[in-house]
């Protein structure tokens, strides 16, 4: 089907590895109806190159930027599409045919989402390659409220890092959340679940997008995690604890590290316990006060 898509980008600072980004979507075979992006500050030349790879730019003050009412805001400026999707900054497109592949999940009139592969950045170090590896296989599947029992918490993972909503689904979940310090794309997909529509994976629509964080960083990003689901009780309310994930994720990373590169095995047993510390850390955040959270957190601009 021919489907009126908006690609939507929230920006700040992109640096270098943009331009390679606009150059994957310049390449891509399906026709995008409009490429709009927030950007909420950048004193480099992401405007300038955004501008000149044709995007429509809203800009915005530092202080506004939150990861789901950004992306709300995104949807609104769409206002003709019937498909919005969404890329990071540092996501770059890995075929020409990626967006045409995620595109066509939507020939089934129930799904309402779709999320792409990621694949590990070309020069990725061990660990962030696992990572990748690990929750982004090979094979495509679809989700439905079917599979809730089955899978409990798992089944709404997503990532906006290349995700593709069904626009009127979307606003008729009520969109993105605007007050979550992260996981604005579970929220949606866990909603959609309960809603009746589907949510696909897409194994061939690929971008190449990852990140090699300190043990500092790991930290952070899990107290984020567990933040978010503290604010989200609803979640495991109505999907189940996610028992057992963190186990089987440790262990498949060690069995990676060994088999690839045994030097590090230390790295990653430290990387594993920085994630372990900064999760059980984010469980008593209400009782912290703001200048602690804002060095314990990753999204330090979530704290005003």
């Amino acid at each position: 089907m021919n489907y009126k898509v908006a690609l939507l980008i929230p920006t700040l600072n992109a640096g270098s590895p943009w331009l390679e980004a606009l150059e994957s979507i310049k390449s891509q075979t399906y026709n995008l109806s409009n490429k709009i992006i927030i950007d909420s500050g950048s004193k480099d030349n992401t405007i300038n190159l955004s501008n000149q790879y044709g995007f429509k730019v809203k800009e915005i003050n530092k202080s506004e930027f939150n990861h789901g009412k950004t992306r709300q805001q995104l949807v609104e400026l769409s206002e003709d599409a019937d498909i919005c999707i969404f890329l990071t900054q540092d996501a770059i497109l890995a075929s020409p045919d990626s967006i045409s592949n995620i595109v066509s999940a939507f020939d089934d009139p129930q799904v309402g989402m779709a999320y792409g592969r990621q694949l590990p950045h070309k020069n990725a170090q061990t660990l962030e390659s696992h990572a990748r590896l690990y929750n982004y296989p090979a094979i495509s599947h679809i989700r439905s409220s079917e599979d809730i029992s089955q899978m409990g918490f798992k089944v709404f993972f997503c990532s906006n890092s290349f995700a593709a909503y069904r626009r009127n689904a979307l606003l008729a979940i009520g969109g993105f959340p605007t007050d979550s310090i992260m996981g604005e794309d579970a929220i949606v997909a866990a909603r959609m679940l309960t809603a009746g529509y589907k949510k696909a994976y897409v194994a061939d629509a690929i971008v190449y997008h990852s990140h090699t964080y300190t043990l500092v960083q790991e930290f952070r990003r899990y107290f984020d995690t567990r933040v978010f689901h503290e604010q989200n009780k609803w979640l495991i309310r109505d999907f189940g604890k996610p028992t057992g994930e963190g186990f089987k994720f440790m262990r498949s990373e060690l069995k990676y590290v060994l088999k690839h590169k045994k030097s590090i095995i230390l790295n990653s047993v430290f990387s594993l316990g920085a994630k372990w510390l900064g999760y059980k850390s984010g469980k008593f955040y209400k009782k912290l006060p703001k200048q602690i959270l804002k060095r314990f957190s990753m999204h330090s601009f979530y704290w005003k």
